[in-house]
């Protein structure tokens, strides 16, 4: 066992918590203090832990959402299996990346959601129901929701979305949720919560793919602690989202990328 082990179970509680406010899972906050806190592991290992991580928060998040009332199951599903190849795909090219490549990778994926999502905030971040093909999603607590998904734009996006989160180990929510309420029309609210259901589903592949590798078997004694503070964390942030507005969640979410990522493309002292 780490001797950092509460530390790491601490780390997770707060990713977890974050990560499943905003529907990132954590893993966008998890990964770069990984490759800080071990810059000589190779990325297919940091990675590995990651999504392990992010697979534990999402599953924890997921079955909160659900609790609620608050995900849209047919949209998850539809993204989730178009998302399926991408993350197997990634998981596999993780293994051939080493830092030089991957940490600038990553910084600049990053900060790019940082920038959009802050723009898309500043001019609103409901989406306007068209009158066809609109839907109502209501909650358990009776809360409606009125929205007109663009699922076949939603499933080619996931594609892409999928891959990405699984190469650089972030799972997907990150670059989803933004994504889902900019371009794909769905609430804040509902894209947070479907995209942890999309997300548990894509980094569940990717582990298998890493456990398969090897890689996985090297992280095992950070990923145990950083999973069990990060399942306990997630509970905390679907509560919590109840009384957080929209767009908090997408300034959250933005400052949260942008601190990582200029630290990520910061020049490393030798």
């Amino acid at each position: 066992m780490e001797p950092r082990a509460l530390l790491f179970v601490l780390l997770g509680f707060v990713a977890g918590a974050f990560g499943t406010l905003i529907g990132a899972g954590g893993g966008f906050l998890l990964l770069p203090l990984l490759v800080f806190l071990y810059p000589q592991d190779p990325p297919a290992v940091l990675t590995a832990i990651s999504l392990s991580v992010v697979f534990a928060n999402a599953s924890s998040g997921t079955i909160a959402y659900a609790r609620m009332g608050r995900i849209d199951l047919r949209a998850g599903l539809l993204f989730a299996l178009a998302g399926l190849p991408g993350a197997l795909l990634g998981a596999a090219v993780t293994q051939r990346l080493n830092h030089r490549v991957f940490d600038p990778m990553l910084g600049v994926v990053l900060l790019a959601g940082a920038m959009a999502i802050l723009l898309r905030s500043g001019s609103g971040v409901s989406a306007t129901p068209r009158a066809a093909g609109s839907r109502l999603l209501i909650e358990h607590d009776g809360t409606r929701h009125v929205y007109a998904p663009r699922l076949a734009l939603g499933a080619t996006l996931s594609a892409g979305v999928g891959f990405l989160s699984s190469l650089l180990g972030i799972g997907g929510g990150v670059i989803h949720v933004p994504l889902m309420v900019a371009a794909l029309g769905f609430p804040t609210h509902i894209a947070t919560a479907t995209s942890h259901f999309v997300l548990a589903c894509l980094s569940l592949a990717a582990v298998l793919v890493h456990a398969r590798a090897g890689t996985l078997a090297l992280g095992w004694s950070r990923a145990l602690p950083l999973a069990a503070g990060a399942v306990i964390g997630a509970q905390v942030g679907a509560r919590i989202s109840s009384r957080v507005r929209g767009r908090w969640i997408l300034w959250g979410l933005s400052a949260g990328l942008a601190s990582v990522a200029i630290r990520l493309l910061l020049p490393r002292s030798p």
